[in-house]
């Protein structure tokens, strides 16, 4: 639906409204709901710009990730000035890793309020996608929410994608609610998975929408790869640890809700847990929404599903667009600010499931930056989730690179989640449940569980040969097997007993 009363305007038209500095504020979680066509029309302008010898970059804040006709299209026009709170784009990762393009880690509910409060300057215009737009102002978005409604309350002005890829009945897909900032702010009432508390569309002053440009780009959202037998033992392992917690007792016989993060090991756990028969059907309250939720929805073994993002591949969107009635009961998108929400995640008792690059022997995580200066991604909303949940659980093959590489090392490169909140750590060779656990029963639990078995002597050795000291670091050799990486392209046959 096209207001009549906003004006139908193109992509180019759009893009010359923006100029040099502006900050923009983007829809998009993953590059489901991203805005496209207006974002490719600033790289051009930007590219014009730069051609005929005048600067032309603008600041960019999205929800999360985006697609290449965002980031990608932007990143190789040298438009972005700055970027956060997280990307993962090949283009962009280049020019940030050399320094050519400042970006800003961020914990991925802690983006709309620091919007809000205007710690990162001024936002000039909501570019967003949408399935449909009235005169009022009532707009239904797409296959994401992230941090759409913020920008569109904060930015001057409001310049509209409207999809046709998207149907209109999408609406009641969507739950906008946006908290009160302090001191006027009030608990987030959420007290399930699939509790509504907000509007169905996302409201905002018709006067302020700019444009419409129409569009029919689809989600620039890629498959995953199948499970291989490392993806598919880590989990079982997860699957296998969370049953004889329940059966133990230490989780509710009911269960409760899960949070998984975005990849090829999230998806082979999501299907470990629904595969696995001790675990009964369960809820999730998450980030993204997946193409293994939407199997694991059909078959029963997911109940429902809470987060800001429908990130599926092509044939799944399609499945769930032509039977949108099953799924608009059993799925709700949320601004990322409530999906990942501290309270809400300490209150429901989320489990959480995330992915590691690397773990040290203590217990930290490095989930951001590889050999620690390069940056992978970000740290996304495993900090908003880790630090918050019931069972925190980080996952990762134990080796990389053919075995050069152990992803479990003396002490993370880069630490983005201490031992203060990582509770378990599970690879393809086991699980190392860290609960109650001083720092060498950490270690040997982390090194016998979850180390490749050609990596257990040396990280051994690392610490058994030091007497004194409550954490039994070695600052000689602490980083000696990143070096060893650096320098040989392998960190196996490392002498490790440098304070001897």
């Amino acid at each position: 639906m096209v207001s009549e009363q906003i004006p139908v305007i193109t992509a180019d038209d759009a893009a010359e409204m923006v100029k040099d500095g502006d900050i923009i504020g983007f829809s998009g979680f993953t590059p489901a709901g991203a805005a496209k066509e207006i974002p490719k029309a600033i790289a051009r302008k930007a590219t014009g710009e730069h051609e005929a010898g005048r600067s032309f970059k603008i600041g960019v804040v999205t929800g999360a990730s985006t697609g290449d006709s965002l980031d990608g299209e932007l990143a190789r026009a040298n438009a972005v000035l700055f970027r956060t709170p997280y990307q993962s784009d090949k283009f962009l990762r280049a020019q940030i890793n050399k320094g050519e393009t400042h970006f800003f880690d961020m914990h991925l509910s802690m983006l709309p309020q620091a919007a809000r409060y205007g710690f990162l300057g001024k936002v000039k215009y909501a570019v967003i996608e949408a399935a449909s737009v009235t005169e009022a102002g009532e707009i239904v978005l797409t296959t994401s929410v992230g941090a759409t409604n913020t920008f569109c309350n904060i930015a001057d002005k409001i310049l509209i994608e409207l999809n046709d890829q998207h149907p209109a009945e999408l609406k009641g897909l969507h739950d906008i609610y946006e908290p009160l900032d302090p001191p006027h702010r009030r608990e987030i009432p959420i007290y399930s998975a699939s509790e509504r508390i907000g509007s169905p569309v996302l409201k905002v002053d018709p006067s302020k929408i700019a444009g419409i440009v129409e569009t029919s780009a689809p989600d620039e959202v890629g498959g995953f790869k199948e499970s291989d037998p490392v993806t598919q033992k880590i989990g079982e392992n997860v699957a296998d640890f969370l049953a004889q917690e329940l059966k133990a007792g230490r989780i509710p016989k009911d269960f409760l809700p899960i949070q998984s993060g975005v990849g090829n090991i999230a998806n082979a756990v999501l299907g470990a847990l629904g595969a696995n028969p001790a675990i009964p059907a369960f809820e999730m309250y998450s980030e993204v929404i997946q193409d293994s939720v939407i199997g694991l929805m059909r078959e029963g073994d997911i109940k429902f599903a809470s987060a800001t993002s429908l990130t599926l591949s092509p044939p799944v969107l399609k499945e769930v667009y032509q039977d949108l009635d099953f799924y608009k009961e059993r799925i709700l998108l949320r601004p990322q600010e409530i999906s990942n929400h501290p309270e809400v995640v300490r209150r429901l008792g989320i489990i959480s499931i995330n992915t590691a690059i690397e773990a040290d022997i203590w217990g930290n995580v490095n989930s951001t930056h590889v050999m620690g200066n390069n940056l992978m991604n970000g740290i996304g909303g495993s900090g908003d989730f880790t630090r918050n949940a019931y069972i925190s659980i980080f996952t990762c093959p134990s080796t990389a690179k053919g075995g050069a590489i152990s992803t479990i090392v003396p002490m993370v490169a880069h630490l983005d989640h201490s031992e203060h909140s990582v509770q378990v750590i599970v690879t393809e060779q086991g699980i190392a449940d860290l609960r109650g656990k001083d720092p060498i029963e950490r270690a040997r639990e982390i090194v016998d569980k979850c180390a490749h078995p050609e990596y257990r002597d040396q990280l051994h050795a690392y610490f058994d040969d030091v007497k004194d000291g409550h954490t039994p670091q070695t600052l000689q050799t602490v980083f000696a097997m990143h070096q060893a990486f650096m320098e040989k392209k392998d960190m196996r046959g490392v002498d490790m007993t440098g304070s001897k």
